[in-house]
């Protein structure tokens, strides 16, 4: 469609008899779409025509509407930036699409989808522009209350995560003071064994409270590294070994350890019982493998492997018994009860010379 043909439709729709004799005149006459056109040659652009869907969106009859700019829709909670858009366009001459509210002559609100158009004469000066307007209230108001569901939604799961780590944070604080006063009873137990055994002169019952000692110590530990880990679930075997160790070459200068540690994890209810066992292999080790004050090589062990995490404690003492084989003394026996509570496997294996103690426990125990 050319300019001119366009101008000419355009100047059509406001003489009185249109649509009488131009099916397009007739046509925006009676189409349902809201339809206006303002004069862009005139001071303000006023508004030249309305069509009857116009006049039922707006609720003005034509009198009060002709002659106005189209501005007069706009209400209290019209959005600035929306109109500003559109004053701009419509400076520049050029064509704008806007969703913008509007308000009815009853004052009530409508969000209007509103398409404006410049058009030109045949010499390419701007006559008049053409605004057509769809009520998307509907549309609106549901975007709105999808808007105002998420944010719902977003406040609700913001709240129940606060919640949440306000809940892991006290119950963090709670095991954590737990661990701290086992470890202080702990400590004062062991305090109270080490007295017992500088009292005791029988030799045998100072064994009996060293060995004690040895274990509580092991477990104090245990709590020691549970209070200073921030992650309640797990316990790391690998830093547990290597302070364990550090205790024994303090008490023991004679003997030289060879520490392999990988660092893993287990589960923080496995730790105790892990750590009684590793203690009594490593007691074991240093009696048998470092007999008589003996000097010697510990060797530890940790690391992941096949679907295990495996232990290693390996002494160049002796070795095995010819039977192949260590009496099952209380401390070994504790080993065995404790390998069957964390369903782990233990065995012995002779080593040229000594022996190494394997502790298998399954990853998904």
């Amino acid at each position: 469609m050319s300019e001119r043909r366009d101008t000419f439709r355009a100047d059509s729709l406001l003489t009185p008899q249109a649509g009488i004799d131009d099916p397009f005149a007739a046509a925006v006459h009676a189409t349902r779409m809201s339809m206006i056109i303002a004069d862009a040659q005139a001071p303000d652009m006023p508004i030249v025509f309305a069509n009857d869907a116009f006049l039922a969106l707006s609720g003005y009859p034509r009198d009060e509407i002709l002659g106005r700019n189209c501005r007069f829709l706009q209400g209290p909670d019209t959005d600035p930036e929306a109109a500003r858009r559109l004053a701009q366009a419509v400076a520049d001459g050029a064509p704008v699409n806007v969703d913008i509210l509007n308000y009815s002559k009853d004052g009530k609100p409508f969000w209007n989808a509103l398409q404006i158009s410049p058009v030109h004469n045949a010499e390419g000066l701007l006559v008049y522009f053409i605004g057509s307007q769809i009520d998307v209230t509907a549309r609106k108001n549901a975007e709105n209350r999808l808007v105002q569901d998420r944010e719902g939604l977003v406040s609700v799961a913001t709240e129940q995560a606060r919640a949440a780590e306000q809940a892991v944070a006290e119950r963090t604080a709670l095991l954590h003071e737990v661990d701290h006063r086992v470890k202080n009873n702990l400590q004062l137990i062991s305090s109270l064994l080490v007295l017992q055994t500088r009292r005791t002169e029988d030799q045998q019952t100072r064994v009996a409270l060293q060995s004690m000692l040895s274990r509580v110590s092991a477990i104090a530990t245990v709590h020691r590294r549970l209070f200073q880990s921030r992650d309640l679930e797990r316990f790391d075997v690998a830093a547990f070994v290597r302070d364990l160790v550090g205790d024994v070459s303090l008490s023991r200068d004679e003997v030289e350890v060879d520490l392999d540690l990988q660092s893993i994890e287990i589960a923080a209810a496995q730790a105790a019982p892990l750590a009684l066992a590793v203690n009594e292999l490593l007691d074991n080790a240093l009696s048998h493998g470092l007999a008589e004050g003996r000097a010697g090589r510990l060797g530890v062990r940790v690391q992941r492997q096949n679907g295990h995490y495996v232990i290693e404690i390996c002494d160049d003492g002796p070795g095995l018994p010819p039977c192949g084989r260590f009496a099952p003394g209380f401390g070994l026996t504790i080993v065995g009860l404790l390998a069957q509570q964390l369903r782990a496997e233990l065995r012995f294996e002779s080593v040229n010379p000594g022996v190494r103690a394997i502790l298998e426990l399954p990853v998904n125990a």
